[in-house]
């Protein structure tokens, strides 16, 4: 019977202390998702930007001006090879465009969950967060309220007993 107090007791305690982690852990991966979202925007940024320049490059005009200080025999071929390393170049930079809009648009849901988690958290009645929350949480619930919680227990289960006893 004891070894039943005990057991549920304990349970109270480490669900507790789950709480309070999982409390905290939410706010957190807010904060770093952010931090994720922030990085795949200035890394969109980069990237855009060297489309842009690239797109730039592809004229013909500026592959002309580019190739000018160069002598050969055969410009043509030289125009379309760097009309070609530039078309290759320009249609990586897309394709990873693509995978960070991908990216980012799974980071913004993900934040939004993790906000809804976190105010969900924080919506708990006050008494339990403060509880949760306090460094002598496992101080009280153990000294405090987890004993007069078992105390209670233990005395109700007393008084069922006897009172089967005494039909």
């Amino acid at each position: 019977m004891r070894a039943k107090l005990l057991l549920v007791l304990f349970v109270f305690i480490f669900t507790a202390t789950a709480n309070a982690q999982e409390s905290s852990s939410a706010a957190e991966s807010v904060d770093k998702l952010r931090a994720q979202l922030l990085d795949v925007q200035a890394k969109e940024e980069e990237l855009r930007a060297r489309a842009q320049q690239l797109d730039e490059s592809l004229k013909p005009e500026n592959i002309e001006r580019s190739l000018a200080g160069i002598g050969s025999t055969k410009p043509e071929e030289l125009r379309e090879s760097r009309r070609r390393q530039l078309t290759i170049e320009r249609n990586g930079v897309q394709s990873q465009l693509k995978l960070l809009e991908i990216s980012r648009q799974r980071l913004e849901t993900a934040i939004t969950n993790a906000e809804a988690l976190a105010y969900q958290q924080s919506a708990r009645p006050e008494y339990q967060m403060m509880f949760l929350n306090s460094p002598r949480s496992y101080l009280w619930l153990m000294f405090g309220g987890g004993s007069a919680a078992a105390l209670a227990l233990a005395g109700g289960v007393l008084l069922y007993r006897r009172r089967i006893r005494l039909r």
